[in-house]
């Protein structure tokens, strides 16, 4: 394995915006339950859509330093910053240390007495601390993405804007407004010890909008580190990495989307996954294997309403279409429309900038396991399935049954169709948990085809999966290929055995730089390594019985994570840039996985 050196968070955390960009490591994100904002380091939130995650963002600069808009608060000189997330919680604190004196700024997605508020509204609170500190702030909203011009709206009730349909309110206390041209806001204040300062967004999409007191933003922030804490006290993990698992699990969190129950792989798109672009995706969209592990994790965690909401989404989901298995949807439930790009230059002008995805059409045959391990899991913890989706999941398993012989895309959504190997587990996945469900009497069907298929593909793996020559399984058959997606299949009991161990040590030798691993053989000049496949690499080492050296792996990835814990879909192998979307649900997940896994195995050897 090759040495490299990863990129600090105080080396990089810290570094001046260039050309109005900052290092995606430097966002932490607060959310509401439908959507995510990402605040850098400098007080800048560069990301919020109104009102949910896949609506047009009204802040963009992370896409669009120039237009995109953004919502500025931060000292006028020079100063040092230190920010955490209140224990618990996705409020984030920034503490702000100058010449002459100190502050906090206390950011939150506002939540309401009973979850979360009909608009969406962020409330950032500055406190004084000691002495004074001279604060500037802006409001500029964007262009949606170069598709909108925001104007102001002359209503009587202070600063509002429109932006095509949505509507965007500022409520202010004690931060001294300054109009500056059209619909940009900004000023200056300075805070004393014991000041509170509040500076409250609201917006809405073609509905009235609310425009809060703002003293009572004040309450309505508190009011949200409480609803996240009450949350987090249900929360049950004391195991290794508690910290980092917590702090995965609310992350996922922000990504569950509370109207439907479906949960985002990302709150972002179109951050490149190498600093030569192409590869930039949208990722606001509900994949159902992400949902799976999700499923996975929320019940190993005792939280029943997100994974009862994610289990009747998908499953109903499912039925309205009355379709083949599906890759993922839009977050409403609804099927994916193709592709469109927006004419912004994207983070640091790396482009190009997507709204949707082209993988909706593809066939994965993987997502059979996936969708059967939702259910499963759901079973084994004590709940019971309707008539609905029991006749979904015989319906499924008995077209798992007829196209696992099929070419796909593969996981990894590729347009070079293939019979790959893990694909084709996912199949035997999804049968092996058929037979089960049906033996567990959820289910009905013809359970000895579902055992003659399971075996026909342990069959196939055995002797096309299978190289001996070179000792490991290929990505598919002909190629001498790896893919790391085999290492998820340690953790489905398909295979801990030498042949796993032996594959596991050929992904270590061909894939791995330092702690990261890359997806797949051939990648390397293409993207970054990808966050998922160390903790897969972690969770499968354990596995296969190499629990130390899982352990040794886990204290590496973790301690790649950003000052306040998130993880974005890649780090770069030259100096630990983070690369693709952030915060990514999957590489939050693969994080809790490997800790359960590791966990888990430990206390059975």
């Amino acid at each position: 394995m090759s040495e490299r050196t990863r990129d600090t968070p105080d080396a990089n955390d810290n570094e001046e915006r260039t050309g109005g960009y900052v290092p995606l490591r430097s966002y932490g994100a607060i959310g509401d339950g439908r959507t995510v904002a990402l605040v850098a380091r400098d007080g800048r939130i560069d990301w919020l859509p109104i009102p949910s995650m896949d609506s047009p963002p009204v802040f963009a600069s992370i896409l669009d330093a120039e237009h995109g808009g953004h919502i500025a608060l931060r000292p006028t000189g020079d100063a040092n910053v230190e920010r955490e997330y209140l224990p618990g919680t996705n409020v984030l604190v920034t503490t702000w240390t100058t010449d002459s004196g100190s502050c906090t700024v206390t950011d939150a997605m506002v939540t309401g007495v009973a979850g979360r508020l009909p608009w969406a509204e962020i409330g950032r609170c500055v406190q004084g601390v000691s002495g004074t500190v001279e604060m500037e702030w802006a409001v500029v909203p964007g262009t949606l993405l170069n598709t909108a011009e925001p104007k102001r709206l002359d209503t009587g009730n202070g600063a509002v804007i429109g932006i095509d349909g949505v509507t965007i309110a500022i409520v202010e206390h004690g931060f001294e407004p300054v109009h500056d041209d059209g619909p940009r806001f900004s000023g200056r204040f300075s805070t004393g010890e014991g000041s509170k300062s509040i500076l409250t967004i609201v917006g809405t999409e073609n509905e009235p909008i609310f425009l809060p007191e703002p003293e009572r933003t004040l309450d309505a922030v508190d009011r949200t580190i409480a609803n996240w804490a009450t949350w987090s006290e249900e929360f049950s993990y004391d195991g290794p990495w508690s910290d980092a698992v917590q702090r995965s699990a609310l992350a996922l969190k922000l990504l569950i989307y509370s109207p439907t129950g479906a949960i985002a792989a990302a709150p972002t798109t179109s951050l490149p996954e190498d600093r030569t672009g192409g590869k930039n995706w949208d990722y606001r969209f509900a994949w159902v294997r992400d949902l799976s592990y999700t499923v996975h994790a929320l019940t190993r965690f005792g939280l029943r309403e997100e994974t009862h909401a994610a289990v009747s989404w998908v499953m109903r989901t499912i039925a309205e279409h009355d379709e083949t298995m599906p890759i993922f949807y839009e977050l409403d439930g609804s099927k994916t429309d193709g592709v469109e790009e927006r004419d912004v230059p994207g983070w640091k002008g790396i482009g190009p900038v997507t709204i949707g995805n082209r993988a909706g059409d593809q066939l994965q045959l993987g997502v059979w396991g996936d969708v059967f391990e939702i259910l499963r899991q759901y079973v084994v913890a004590g709940n019971v399935l309707d008539r609905q989706t029991a006749s979904v999941l015989e319906r499924l398993a008995n077209d798992a049954c007829h196209r696992w012989e099929e070419p796909d895309s593969g996981m990894w959504e590729l347009t070079d169709t293939q019979h790959y190997v893990t694909s084709k587990i996912g199949c035997w996945q999804a049968l092996d948990a058929a037979v089960e469900l049906h033996d567990k009497g959820m289910i009905d069907g013809p359970r000895e085809k579902w055992i003659e298929n399971r075996e026909l593909i342990e069959q196939w793996v055995a002797e096309h999966g299978w190289d001996e020559e070179r000792g490991y399984y290929v990505m598919y058959p002909g190629s001498d290929a790896l893919d790391t997606s085999i290492l998820l299949h340690a953790m489905s009991s398909f295979d801990r055995g030498p042949r796993m161990a032996s594959t596991i040590r050929a992904i270590e030798e061909q894939l791995q730089r330092g702690p990261l691993v890359y997806r797949y053989s051939g990648i390397e000049d293409e993207e970054s390594p990808f966050v998922a496949c160390s903790f897969w690499l972690a969770a499968a080492m354990a596995c296969t019985g190499r629990v130390d050296d899982a352990r040794a792996l886990m204290d590496e990835m973790v301690a790649q994570a950003n000052d306040v814990g998130l993880f974005s879909e890649m780090l770069s192998a030259e100096d630990g840039a983070f690369m693709g979307n952030i915060p990514q649900g999957l590489s939050h997940l693969a994080l809790i996985q490997a800790a359960l896994t590791i966990e888990e195995v430990a206390a059975e050897s």
